[in-house]
């Protein structure tokens, strides 16, 4: 099946109505060399589409050494071609640091309800899955990404309107604290943790038993033949995208709640901090870095229905930026159907390029600020 692939139309003026529009503010020091790049982004509408030069999902090289989340060889052979798991992860300010965070393959920071953001990270090999803490409870957009990757769907809890009906409508397997497995099989309570947190913010997954619940559940292991693949366009020699400089780059996710990544030329990653501290996996004690770093933007509003919670675009198209190597470069993407992967395209219209490594990915809305400098 061939994708049509979305070219990106750029000014450098908000009036004209164009997607993630850029203003660029050169430093008035002359000791400075650096250049800034604020950017908001209005809706994607004027995004075109031409005629398609992507190779489709179904085109890709078959994978059958690496995972298909990072391309990175140190991988269980025998995951290959099975289903990844997808848990949704506590990132509140009382409830940090988080642990098991660092060993998620792809990483995924998302706006919900009072400004706060909330992690989804998704895990290639599923016999693989440390220990995470903490989780909490979906929101209706987390198993739309979720189902992109036909990822088993693990959280506790559930918000009672939408994230209930979403769950019910996709059908997505899941682990939660509603299965008919014992909760206490597949979820725990950090006695450590329980000393000085707040309740809500002690939970956690059990990793090693998820081969155990999904045979428990009679879920499928094997990945649906449209997901088999790698799911980037992988660069196994590492380059930097053509771009702007971005050795630091803040995504403004809400007045309360940034992420700011700060490059490391030394390791070729990106250093991850939030709200402007360092982001520490609380078991390894390591702050997360990442080879790539990928920003989609989207509408995100308030429902209508329900003004509290949060309306997130994600079965629709946009503009963005891939960021690695030192360089930030424009594209775009579509999410076609809930059951679709996300595809990223370059500023040429074919599929995105990437180079080896672990993923972050913020979905912010269109008219965020994003400082790329």
């Amino acid at each position: 099946m061939k994708k049509t692939a979305l070219l990106l139309a750029l000014t450098l003026m908000l009036s004209l109505g164009v997607s993630c529009s850029k203003n660029k503010d050169k430093s008035e020091s002359e000791s400075s060399s650096a250049t800034s790049t604020t950017t908001s982004a209005s809706d994607s509408s004027s995004i075109s589409q031409s005629e398609s030069q992507s190779q489709s999902q179904a085109d890709k090289v078959e994978n059958t050494t690496r995972n298909p989340l990072t391309g990175q060889t140190d991988y269980n052979e025998d995951a290959i071609g099975k289903r990844p798991v997808a848990v949704m992860i506590n990132n509140l300010k009382g409830a940090l640091p988080q642990y098991g965070i660092e060993q998620a393959d792809i990483l995924f920071e998302v706006l919900v309800e009072g400004g706060i953001t909330r992690l989804m990270g998704v895990y290639a090999d599923y016999t693989a899955v440390p220990d995470v803490c903490s989780v909490r409870s979906c929101r209706y957009y987390y198993p739309v990404i979720a189902m992109g990757f036909d990822a088993v769907y693990c959280h506790i809890g559930y918000e009672q309107t939408f994230a209930k009906a979403k769950l019910n409508s996709l059908g997505i397997d899941t682990i939660s604290d509603s299965s008919v497995i014992p909760y206490s099989t597949m979820f725990a309570v950090d006695s450590e943790r329980a000393q000085s947190y707040s309740s809500e913010h002690t939970k956690y997954l059990v990793g090693a038993n998820i081969p155990q619940a999904l045979e428990d559940y009679g879920y499928r292991t094997d990945l649906g033949d449209e997901y088999k693949g790698d799911y980037f366009v992988f660069e196994d020699e590492f380059f930097s995208p053509e771009g702007a400089e971005a050795s630091n780059v803040n995504l403004k996710f809400s007045a309360s709640y940034y992420s700011t990544f700060e490059y490391d030329e030394s390791t070729k990653t990106y250093k991850k901090f939030h709200n402007g501290s360092e982001h520490i996996d609380g078991k390894s004690g390591n702050q997360l870095s990442y080879t790539n770093v990928i920003v989609l933007c989207t509408e995100v509003y308030p429902k209508p229905e329900n003004t509290y919670l949060m309306e997130v675009e994600m079965v629709s198209s946009g503009t963005g930026y891939y960021i690695s190597g030192g360089k930030a470069q424009e594209i775009t993407w579509e999410k076609t159907s809930e059951e679709a992967q996300i595809d990223f395209f370059g500023p040429d219209g074919n599929p995105l390029t990437v180079n080896v490594g672990k993923c972050y990915i913020g979905v912010i809305d269109n008219n965020a600020t994003i400082t790329i400098e």
